[in-house]
């Protein structure tokens, strides 16, 4: 499940997305250079293979570890897209380009937002939609809506099996959640899965943020929503909110695995925050530019490795889970300042990791230090547990286990 919203400003256009897959899905933050293909060059994307283009333009991903396309990303250009998994009642094919296909496909061929539109439209007609789309249940398949913007406006484009319909957004805030919301189009949405993934109790409270500044987006992200400020237990969890936890409901076995925020401005000044960590509430959103490649470790997996910023974060993330509301609340104003800053001076990017991973270090330990009895219940301490053993994760609250980034 996933949350994408846009806000399209006089002269800007603000753009976020929490990306929402299994717990140990990482998802990292991938530079692609611009280049140069030859003719009749053939590309291999997660499941199929298709005919590439000449140039593909420079981009910067938010990518699972296991599949070429993306969850969200920009362009050299400043375009931006998001996709969102739906459900219909059109038949799912067994195989075909995934939405995180398309996202990438259409950022490395695109220039505006409309063209963007043009090529995932163009690709679904050519190669269709379809595959397994899930890390923990390979068979599990969707198809696909996107929030797709530029630096002047913003355009809804939901599909159905090879039905799709477009909707052009040029003031306001507009987003989605896992539901087909395009008048008549969303006749094809299939009733139940969309009440179970809780699409429109989400949007609801996505399309009430202001969303008058990056900071407003921010904040709706990492919202658990009316109940409280941090995760409560319900038969649905946490699928109520923007910031998802697993664990928390019955069906609860999607997690925030990572998030982004992107002010566009038609003068080329674009800003990018992304998390490139899980659960934007215990995160640091770093500022990041397309053009500008940073160091972050190598690239993980769904096993534990120190050395992959992702898997670091876990530390922290995991350990803040067994008593969220008192837990966070050891760091959190001081990573709300150190956001608020780098909100008003725009620091360097490669000294913003930097700076942020050295108080990260800090927070891990000041989280475990003031560590207590586990909250949670016991389906989500057993939900947990098992995620850890699979990822060979020492135990969260244990000292020397290394240091989040």
């Amino acid at each position: 499940m996933c949350d994408t919203l846009v806000a399209v400003r006089p002269g800007r256009v603000l753009f976020a997305k929490n990306s929402d897959r299994n717990p140990n899905e990482a998802q990292f933050l991938d530079w692609q250079p611009r280049q140069d293909h030859p003719s009749q060059a053939r590309l291999r994307c997660t499941w199929i293979t298709i005919d590439q283009v000449e140039t593909t333009y420079a981009v910067l991903l938010s990518r699972p570890f296991w599949i070429w396309g993306a969850e969200m990303g920009a362009n050299e250009h400043g375009v931006v897209i998001g996709n969102e998994a739906v459900f219909t009642d059109q038949p799912y094919a067994p195989t075909g380009l995934l939405g995180m296909d398309l996202v990438r496909l259409a950022l490395e061929r695109s220039e505006t937002a409309q063209g963007a539109v043009d090529v995932i439209i163009g690709l679904l007609d050519r190669y269709g939609q379809g595959g397994g789309c899930g890390h923990e249940d390979p068979g599990f398949t969707y198809h696909n809506s996107f929030l797709v913007a530029d630096a002047t406006v913003a355009y809804v484009l939901e599909t159905a099996g090879a039905l799709w319909a477009v909707e052009r957004v040029t003031s306001g805030v507009r987003s989605i959640s896992n539901g087909l919301t395009i008048p008549g189009f969303a006749d094809h949405a299939a009733r139940l899965p969309t009440w179970v993934a809780q699409a429109r109790r989400r949007r609801s409270i996505t399309e009430a943020c202001p969303a008058d500044s990056v900071g407003d987006l921010l904040a709706v992200l990492r919202t658990h929503g009316p109940r409280g400020p941090s995760p409560r237990f319900s038969p649905v969890g946490a699928k109520a909110a923007p910031c998802m936890h697993a664990g928390t409901g019955v069906r609860a076995t999607s997690q925030t695995t990572a998030s982004w925020v992107a002010e566009l401005r038609p003068d080329g000044d674009h800003r990018h925050w992304a998390t490139g960590t899980a659960a934007p509430c215990t995160s640091l959103f770093l500022p990041v530019r397309v053009d500008e490649p940073l160091d972050l470790g190598p690239e993980p997996t769904d096993r534990f490795d120190p050395a992959t910023r992702w898997w670091r974060h876990e530390l922290l993330h995991r350990a803040v889970l067994s008593d969220p509301e008192r837990l966070l609340a050891v760091y959190a104003d001081e990573r709300d300042a150190l956001e608020a800053r780098w909100l008003a001076e725009r620091p360097d990017p490669a000294a913003a990791v930097v700076e942020g991973d050295a108080a990260a270090s800090r927070w891990l330990d000041a989280v475990r230090a003031a560590h207590g009895p586990d909250r949670r219940t016991r389906r989500a301490r057993q939900f947990w547990s098992a995620r850890d053993q699979r990822a060979g994760l020492p135990e969260p609250r244990a000292a020397g286990a290394g240091s989040p980034g």
